[in-house]
């Protein structure tokens, strides 16, 4: 009885941190799951529901591969405030193993990705993956090439659209994120 009576109390007092902590609601932007790049289990957009995202294509074999330094920099950087970035390689532009065990081995062991990697997919046209056609949809610019950057609010709506020729790390990139991450959710 005193045990049960003591846990009850525990959670109770526990109550508000569980509250303040509990995720927000999944937009439907991320109302999607998609395969992880490195051993295929499915997962779920919505566990970065309330984060601050910066959705890539990406490719292994194009002139702009070596941006995957420059964002897993920024993942490493602002992780903590709450950005995620997240990768999707794809074979639309050809520059894309078919193999997807190589495509890991260039994004995790060559460029030591952290940040999420999803299986390849395609980004553009009617074959587009949901979000990329969201994406696309919302800010009028399909992935004109490999590296294209879409900067999404922690209320699941596109804010910004960066081409392949900004560099992650570049003012315009850091400061979106910058003033993305300082702005709260609104319901």
């Amino acid at each position: 009885m005193f045990r049960s009576a003591l846990l009850v109390w525990l959670l109770w007092l526990a109550a508000p941190a569980f509250a303040q902590s509990a995720p927000a609601a999944c937009p439907p932007l991320l109302q999607h799951s998609f395969k992880r790049l490195q051993d295929e289990q499915p997962q779920n957009l919505c566990q970065y529901a309330g984060k601050v995202l910066l959705v890539v294509n990406t490719a292994s074999y194009c002139g702009f591969t070596s941006q995957f330094e420059g964002l897993e920099a920024l993942n490493a950087k602002y992780a903590t405030r709450g950005l995620v970035v997240l990768g999707f390689p794809s074979n639309d532009f050809r520059q894309e193993d078919a193999d997807a065990k190589k495509t890991a081995e260039v994004c995790f062991n060559t460029y030591g990705v952290k940040f999420p990697m999803f299986a390849t997919t395609p980004v553009r046209g009617a074959d587009a993956n949901p979000v990329f056609r969201e994406l696309a949809q919302a800010t009028g610019q399909p992935p004109s090439w490999n590296f294209n950057k879409y900067l999404v609010g922690r209320d699941g709506k596109p804010i910004a659209h960066f081409g392949s020729m900004t560099g992650p790390t570049s003012s315009a990139v850091s400061g979106a994120i910058e003033k993305a991450l300082a702005a709260s959710v609104t319901r």
